[in-house]
Formats: C-alpha cells, sequence, structure tokens
C-alpha cells in the first residue's frame, strides 16, 4: 500500500456564529485539507487548525510544512508501516504539531481503510458513544441564555460556557443558567482559556460550589503552576493550554498531580499517535480524558472522536468544533444524536468527500 501522491490546500471556513473567548473574538477560520493517495487507488484525509496562541504554529507555518517539497519523503512509503511513519513525521516537523495532526490522521485514514474496518476499531474500541458538549461563547446574560435555550432544544444536554474576561459576570451567566436549567436536566462545564489568577480561581469554586459545575479548564496561564491551588479544586481542573505532548502529560500526572482532567486537542499535540501516548499516561496515572478541538472541519473532528473512543481513560468529549463552520468539504465521519457522538460505522473516518 505505497503513497503514490499527498497535498495539501488552504480552505476559508466561515463561522455561522461568531463567538468570543477570554483573549479573541473568531467570525472565520482557515483549514489546511491533507488529501494522501496510495497505488491501491485509496485516499485518506486530514485537517488542519493552526492557532498561534495555543500552539504557536501560524498559518504560514502549517502551510509550508506541508508543502510539496516538506512532505516529498512519504511519496513511495508503505501506509502499513504507520508507527514509523507518525515516528518520522514527529522529527521532521516538531514545530508544527496541527500540520503533523492532519498528515497523521489521514495515513491512519488509509491503513483502517485498508483493513476494511472504521478507526476506532483498528485502535481497540473501549466505549461506543459519549455526549459532547456544546459551547457557548462570551456573551451578556440575555444571550447566553437564549443560545443555550436553542442548544438544549436540538438535544444537547452539555453546554460548556467559556469564560475569563470578568469572574463576576462569569458567575452571573452561570447562576442564571444553572437557575433555568437545573442538574438532572443540563450540565454545565466553564472554560476560562488562561483568564483567572489562581486567586480568582479558587474564588470560582468557591462561589460555584452550589451550581454543580462539572469542571473548569485551564483557569490559569499554562506557565503558572495549577500546584498552587487547593487539591479539591485541582481534582476539576482540565489541563488545556498547559498540555501541548506526552511530556506535558507525564509532568503534569507527577504527584501531586496537578490537574484530575487532561484536555486532548490533536491540534495541540500533532495527531492520533501522539494523543494516544498521553491517553496513556492519564490512564496509567487515574486521570480523566476530556478531547476537545479548535474550529476544525469535521475531517479531524472524526479523527478526534475515533481516537477519544479507543481510550479506556476518557470520560468526556468536547468535539463540537464543525458544528458552527458555514460549509464543509465532508460529509459523514460521525454522528450526534440528541447530543450523543458515535462514528458512523464506515471503514476509516468514515467520511465522503463533498463534490467542489
Amino acid at each position: 500500500m505505497k503513497i503514490t501522491a499527498i497535498s495539501a490546500r488552504r480552505e476559508d471556513f466561515g463561522l455561522t456564529r461568531p463567538y468570543t473567548i477570554a483573549f479573541d473574538t473568531t467570525d472565520s477560520v482557515e483549514n489546511f485539507i491533507v488529501r494522501i493517495e496510495t497505488d491501491g487507488g485509496a485516499v485518506g484525509l486530514g485537517a488542519a487548525s493552526p492557532a498561534p496562541h495555543v500552539t504557536g504554529e501560524s498559518l504560514d507555518d502549517c502551510g509550508r510544512a506541508l508543502s510539496p517539497e516538506s512532505l516529498s519523503w512519504l511519496v513511495g512509503a508503505d501506509v502499513r508501516a504507520l508507527p514509523a511513519l507518525c515516528r518520522e513525521l514527529a522529527r521532521r516537523l516538531p514545530d508544527a504539531p496541527a500540520a503533523r495532526a492532519a498528515v497523521d490522521g489521514a495515513l491512519h485514514d488509509l491503513l483502517a481503510k485498508r483493513l476494511g474496518v472504521p478507526l476506532v476499531e483498528m485502535l481497540g474500541r473501549a466505549r461506543d458513544a459519549l455526549p459532547t458538549s456544546i459551547t457557548i461563547g462570551i456573551k451578556n446574560v440575555p444571550e447566553t441564555l437564549a443560545e443555550a435555550e436553542e442548544y438544549v432544544g436540538r438535544g444537547f444536554r452539555i453546554l460548556k460556557v467559556k469564560t475569563g474576561n470578568s469572574l463576576g459576570e462569569d458567575l452571573e451567566r452561570l447562576r442564571r443558567l444553572r437557575e433555568k436549567y437545573p442538574e438532572n436536566r443540563v450540565a454545565i462545564r466553564a472554560d476560562a482559556n488562561q483568564g483567572y489568577t489562581a486567586e480568582e480561581t479558587r474564588r470560582f469554586f468557591r462561589d460555584t460550589e452550589a451550581l454543580g459545575i462539572e469542571f473548569l479548564e485551564q483557569p490559569i496561564p499554562a506557565g503558572e503552576s495549577l500546584r498552587a491551588l487547593p487539591e479539591k479544586d485541582r481534582d476539576r481542573i482540565a489541563a488545556d493550554e498547559a498540555l501541548l505532548s506526552d511530556r506535558d502529560a507525564m509532568a503534569l500526572a507527577q504527584p501531586p498531580r496537578a490537574a484530575g482532567i487532561f484536555n486532548i486537542k490533536l491540534m495541540k499535540c500533532g495527531g492520533i499517535a501522539a494523543a494516544r501516548r498521553i491517553a496513556t499516561v492519564a490512564e496509567l496515572s487515574d486521570i480523566a480524558l476530556m478531547w476537545g478541538c479548535m474550529d476544525e472541519s469535521a475531517i479531524s473532528i472524526a479523527a478526534a472522536l475515533h481516537a477519544a473512543l479507543a481510550s479506556p481513560a476518557t470520560r468526556y468529549l468536547d468535539l463540537d468544533g464543525s458544528l458552527d463552520l458555514a460549509r464543509d468539504v465532508v460529509d459523514g465521519g460521525f454522528v450526534i444524536e440528541n447530543g450523543v457522538m458515535r462514528p458512523s460505522g464506515g471503514p476509516g473516518l468514515g467520511l465522503r468527500a463533498r463534490e467542489s
């Protein structure tokens, strides 16, 4: 199963609903779509969504990493040597994790297609399906409640609320949401995107104690130690921007562990192969996994879902990154019913490319 061609193109995806997080407002996103062809006529797809504020990789960096010159070494390689190819990919593109994730995803797609099974089966399925959260950006209270009503009406039962600009306003939004939706109806998570100080984080947990907030993502800057926070708070923190690699995972897991949850994003760590190493650290350290995303094509969302359902440590999904794209380049990959995600069942990633 030899690779005969590999190409990447840049796609601009507008968002149907612009959103704000602690440090940015977004109304469109650019992805790179990777296509790998083999001598048997099979095609594998991958997608990259670089984010300079998270991984230090710009669109231009990603484009250079995915140029024909950069990827020419793959032509002639046998996809069945997948682990070795992923190691070589990491060696050649150490500073371009989103680019690596796109190529890694296409290679995994191809090998699972060769075996004629969904990727999750090739990786070793641990779960059939899980509910995903859907994200509400930083908005005022009326807009937050209106968006929540829309999502709950569409069947979602887990809301992730972006916070981090103003703790007082964040607390009011969360209180109002909980008043409208009791715990037995809707779960609520919060994501501060590094927007709080350590003292604000302590206050967040203290003042939301009665609200039943599931957990808080990355409240303080990645360069600051989560271990400065009380253990009972750390157990309900998901490390995100502080977790870019398996080495980070090992450091965060060292006693006393820095967080009770790891948020794996393929774009941060460089793809499925790297994500599975982080997942192993989490499993061995009794740390729960959440699988998150950027604004991404359904191609890489599907890749994350397959990897997530193959890890026994997975407890949470936050894979809503393709739902607000005004358009995409594929169909399939996964199905969402009443907020619950499962793979679509086709071989590989289960994707169907749309006509241009």
